[in-house]
């Protein structure tokens, strides 16, 4: 029989958070079904809210299918070289419009894929805060990219070599975190990041002998944690 608890918190994210933690699984692994709100009336106003929620672990079957079918669904690109030549040719429209003269850029396909790599002095403020702006503007690249695409075109951008920084920065981050939880016994809760930026802690540390990582949360608040096995 599959196992269930019954989770409470003040918002649902709260209550189904409680219950993963104590069920030590990440949301992909369990159904969860919401059971009450408890309504505040106006003689209990000041009483906590509470959301209660049924969380139930899935059989290992349906996760792995379930799993299976999402990378399937991932790995779906567009290799319609017309249609990437298309994209390349909006992309770069943008950008001779939205960049300064004294930026330079370069747009190349690799394995039907796009990588825009921008140049230039003081443009530090197209990277932003930890990269918030480069985010920000891969993203709506993407979008102009995909806008009269049949299939998903991958859109990926790079300001004076910040990306492999970032991921030494991550990379590192990975390992003194992980040093810290085997010291401690102690789960610790990275800040929220992007997919792109989750995905180097994941990679970094699942070959790791004593912790592991799940992420957790919805973004674009989602969050790494990294526990003991």
């Amino acid at each position: 029989m599959a196992k269930s608890i019954i989770s409470q918190g003040k918002t649902t994210n709260e209550a189904i958070e409680n219950g993963l933690k104590e069920l030590k699984v990440s949301k992909n692994m369990v159904d969860i079904k919401v059971l009450e709100e408890e309504k505040r009336s106006f003689y209990n106003i000041l009483a906590p809210r509470v959301v209660k929620v049924e969380l139930t672990i899935k059989d290992k079957e349906e996760v792995k299918k379930e799993t299976s079918h999402k990378e399937k669904k991932e790995r779906k690109i567009n290799k319609n070289e017309d249609e990437i030549k298309d994209a390349i040719e909006r992309v770069n429209n943008f950008l001779d419009k939205f960049l300064p003269k004294d930026v330079t850029y370069k747009t190349e396909e690799k394995e039907y894929e796009i990588y825009v790599d921008i140049e230039g002095k003081d443009i530090n403020y197209l990277i932003g805060y930890r990269g918030e702006s480069i985010n920000a503007l891969q993203t709506i690249l993407s979008t102009i990219a995909n806008k009269k695409s049949t299939a998903k075109i991958r859109v990926y951008l790079d300001i004076s070599g910040y990306r492999e920084k970032r991921v030494k920065t991550l990379e590192d981050l990975a390992e003194k975190i992980a040093r810290t939880v085997v010291r401690t016994g102690k789960d610790v809760t990275l800040e929220p990041m992007t997919a792109y930026e989750r995905k180097i802690i994941h990679t970094k540390l699942q070959t790791h002998s004593k912790v592991e990582t799940f992420s957790k949360g919805e973004e674009p608040y989602r969050k790494v944690v990294i526990k003991l096995k």
